[in-house]
Formats: structure tokens, sequence, C-alpha cells
């Protein structure tokens, strides 16, 4: 089994490098930085911004860095002064909140990230330095991989890489480490204070012209998962548990020369089998950067595959409970999603979010017609 707390015992800067240094990283904003490591070299040429959810507050801003030596990927986290207009996704200095600003720097510091799931197959970016900022915040630097970023996949890849994920987490399964900064109750703290917050449909609003275009079941059903939402909480934490990222989907996926790699470990810890393979289904679709039309293919594939792999791990439970804690997670976890996307249907507001291509909120609707289906479809075989 992996050690999820050894690895990098500890990253420090290059001894004598520069220390201190004004980093232009774009509209005129200069953000004074620690160090820079050797793969960038002893001056950044240039800093460009990543696309990243903008609603989070531990996330400062991500930027790939270019010097003379090559580039690597500069995160910034911390806590938002007191001054800042509150973001979707409240940040806490406590470990145990669910978006804990310095998990994912820790991940990397201990060697989590990059051994976890290593036996199976999937890796993460090498972490090159871990700087504390003036501020209190922290600098994450990355190897800036190269390959087939996760939206770029195919099916049968992401497939191959649910396999592996199954793989990994049977070796955790029933053992996820005791360490004190992994998420508990991740779920649970995310439906409470995440973008369930954005939900404002009432009953009546169902009824809108603007939501015609899907069925009345539908939004039946879907009206129904966000008052129940607590039972489906309830039966995704009694499935079995198992370490996992918490955070599974393309954005967060690179085809590193056929290694699968992993990124962004800020929610890693105990969760529900099969909850990640709800995660990635879901959240291919969600903001338009994959064909929904691929949606049937990749639920039958996916979950087929991280079944084998959990059998290739050597666990011995139930394709059926695997199935059941799919659809429970799914459904608890995205019973938020089909109220804001009707409200904002009715509005006609688009959203803010940075991954987002749809022109309109009608649109949008359209387009996630059958999103919204597999989520009321996953209620249903959930509630049994």
């Amino acid at each position: 089994m992996p050690d999820a707390t050894g690895g990098i015992s500890a990253l420090t800067p290059g001894v004598g490098r520069q220390r201190g240094i004004a980093l232009e990283v774009g509209d005129g904003t200069v953000l004074t930085i620690s160090s820079l490591p050797a793969a960038v070299g002893d001056v950044a040429l240039a800093a460009e911004p990543l696309r990243h959810g903008l609603g989070n507050a531990a996330t400062r801003g991500i930027w790939r860095v270019r010097g003379p030596a090559g580039s690597a990927i500069l995160k910034v986290a911390g806590l938002p002064a007191a001054t800042e207009p509150p973001k979707a996704w409240r940040t806490s200095d406590d470990p145990a909140h669910w978006n804990y600003w310095r998990r994912e720097s820790l991940a990397y510091e201990t060697g989590l990230a990059g051994t976890a799931y290593a036996e199976a197959g999937i890796t993460a970016a090498q972490a090159l330095e871990v700087n504390a900022r003036p501020d209190g915040g922290v600098e994450l630097w990355l190897a800036d991989i190269g390959g087939t970023a996760g939206f770029d996949w195919t099916v049968p890849r992401l497939a191959r890489f649910a396999r592996e994920l199954g793989t990994a987490q049977a070796r955790w399964a029933g053992r996820v480490p005791d360490t004190p900064w992994l998420s508990r109750r991740w779920l649970e703290q995310y439906l409470a204070e995440g973008p369930g917050r954005m939900v404002s449909i009432q009953a009546a609003d169902w009824e809108h012209p603007s939501l015609a275009a899907w069925p009345r079941p539908v939004r039946e059903r879907l009206q129904r998962l966000w008052i129940g939402r607590a039972a489906f909480l309830a039966r995704a934490a009694a499935a079995e548990r198992t370490l996992c990222h918490l955070d599974v989907w393309p954005a967060n996926l690179v085809d590193d020369d056929g290694t699968s790699v992993l990124l962004d470990w800020s929610f890693a810890g105990d969760g529900a089998i099969g909850e990640d393979v709800a995660n990635l289904i879901v959240d291919s679709f969600t903001d338009g950067l994959m064909s929904v039309a691929l949606l049937p293919e990749l639920v039958a594939m996916a979950t087929q595959e991280y079944i084998k792999g959990l059998r290739d791990g050597g666990w011995s439970g139930s394709s059926e409970a695997v199935q059941l804690a799919i659809a429970a997670c799914g459904a608890a976890k995205y019973s938020w999603f089909g109220p804001v996307v009707a409200g904002r249907a009715i509005r006609d507001d688009v959203g803010t979010k940075s991954y987002g291509q749809d022109t309109s909120a009608a649109s949008a609707l359209r387009r996630l017609t059958s999103l919204v289906t597999l989520i009321t479809d996953w209620a249903q075989i959930a509630h049994g």
C-alpha cells in the first residue's frame, strides 16, 4: 500500500536564488513571490494566467511562469483579506473544513499527491517548491506537464482512468489514513456551504415557461431531490469509505505520454467508493467543454471499468453496491444542480463561471436535459 504521509518531507526554495521577486501576472497586477524554482531560472520572463474556477476563496491565482530555463506552474493559496468580497466557495484555516486552504500544498509537501494512487498508474505533477508568503499564504510550484488535457481525452481513455482509479481506491477501502488535514464529511459540508447556497427557485417556478425544455417528470423529480437531499446524503455517507480525490473531472487530468496525471488535491480525503466516478461523469459535461452526446457512453464505460479496477485491486464487494454508491453520491452532490440551472434560465442569467461555454441560460438548459435526467435517474436508483 502507498504511504499517504511519506514521500517528500519538506520542499524548500533553492539556496542562494533571488528572493522577493516582483512578477507581473496580468492586467498590470504585480505579485511579489518568494523565489523562482530552478525549472524557471533566475528571472521570470512571462506569467500567463491559467483558467480556473474563480469562485474558490482559497485560490489566489494560477499562472504558467516562463523563464530562461523553462516553465513551471505557480498556484498561490491563502485566506482572503477581510476587505475582499465573499466568494461562492468559502475557505478556512480549520483542517477539518471541506475547503481548507492549506490542504493541497500539504498533499504535495508530504508526498500524498504523488504516491496515494501511484501503484495503480495515477501520478501527480512534481512539486518543485512550497514557499510561505509574508501574507500568510503559500506559493506552490509544480512542474509544467505537457501531454493531452483531459477534455481532449476520448471516452475510452477516461474509462481507462476510471479503472486505474478503482484499482487505487480498492487499496484504501476501509482504511483511509487518519492524517488530520485530510477532509472528513466533505460531501455534507459541500452541500451546506457550497453551490447549494445559490438555489433560489420556489415551488411555483418549476412551471415557468422557460423550463419547458425539461419534461415535467424530470422537473418534478429535480424538485423532490432538492427537498429530500438529506436522505441521499445519508445513503452516500453509509457507503464503504476510501481515500478519494473529490474533484475528479477532465480539467484536472492530463495524459503525460500514456500516464494519467491527476491535478488539484485541494479536497482529498475520506469519501465513498464510487464518489469520484460520479463526479467524473457529471462534471465532464456541466460546463459545455465536452459534448453531452457522449454522456451515455461515459456512464456505461466509466462505471464498468471502475468496478473492474476495484476487482483488480482486490476489492470483493458487490457490483450492485458500487452502482448504488455512484447513484447516491451523484444524486446527493448534484441535488443543487438542476435548481440552479433552472433558476438561471428563468432569470436569463448565464452566470459567471470561468469554464462556461453557453451563450444563454436557455441554451444551457436545453444542453443539460440529459444530464439532469441522469441525476434524477440516480436519485431513483438510490431511493430504491
